[in-house]
């Protein structure tokens, strides 16, 4: 898994795993029984918990969805954790033959590695399974950004990115965005020309049909593909200098 050090986090997934051995509260003594329904962690709250911080992240990396899929018991509140642990541990440790066996060992993207712009906006609906929402969310930060970038909130969007990459001299309250030094060459026109159109294609075809299509969510490959693309206009952007009028 892209940039993920698998050592490490299977250490983390066994550490949880142990921490989080489940004994039952039931008891017998001096004729007494106890029957509960309710279990015990080996390691205190307290420790699981501390623990659970940095499962949570390796989780939302290799179990995306681990939150909605894996059921919650009543017997403990770390039951989800644990099954969610046991299983990602069994993903990275087989992750090699799972892909050799079942398909293309292709290049692999993964959201998390994308502009932090884009996965910034994205992340908490991604998360959820709510993929549609994810690319909207990672398109208004895109947009808010680039805004920031230039100092203008008049404009968004379409308009936001005609007026940022423009090959226009920068004019007083309106400064542009260069990806690189300006000059005569076809180059320089090239790589302003392909920045706006790309923006435009993003925030026409993506972005603004959202708002008009049903509002149904979308392909997980699809919107994954969708925040590719933000990402490629995000790196863009952050990477410009900004001109402004003399």
């Amino acid at each position: 898994m892209t940039g993920l050090n698998t050592e490490w986090a299977l250490g983390e997934f066994d550490k949880f795993i142990e921490q989080t051995v489940l004994t039952n509260n039931s008891f017998v003594g001096d004729g007494i029984v106890s029957i509960s329904n309710k279990s015990s962690t080996a390691a205190s709250d307290a420790d699981v918990a501390k623990q659970a911080q940095v499962v949570e992240q390796i989780l939302d990396r290799v179990l995306p969805r681990w939150r909605t899929e894996v059921e919650l018991s009543k017997e403990n509140r770390w039951t989800r954790h644990r099954e969610a642990a046991i299983r990602a541990r069994e993903a990275l440790v087989r992750q090699q033959e799972i892909t050799s066996n079942l398909g293309d060992d292709a290049p692999e993207i993964s959201a998390a590695d994308l502009h932090p712009w884009v996965w910034g906006g994205a992340r908490s609906l991604w998360q959820s399974g709510h993929f549609r929402s994810a690319v909207e969310d990672a398109a208004k930060k895109v947009n808010a950004e680039t805004q920031n970038k230039l100092g203008r909130r008049d404009l968004s969007e379409t308009r936001l990115f005609q007026e940022a990459f423009t090959e226009k001299p920068a004019e007083a309250g309106r400064p542009r965005l260069r990806r690189m030094e300006p000059d005569s060459s076809d180059t320089y026109s090239s790589v302003q020309r392909g920045a706006m159109a790309f923006a435009e294609g993003i925030y026409a075809g993506i972005r603004n049909p959202f708002n008009h299509e049903d509002p149904a969510d979308i392909d997980k490959h699809v919107a994954l593909e969708y925040l590719a693309a933000l990402s490629v206009l995000a790196r863009w952007v952050d990477g410009s200098i900004v001109e402004t009028a003399s």
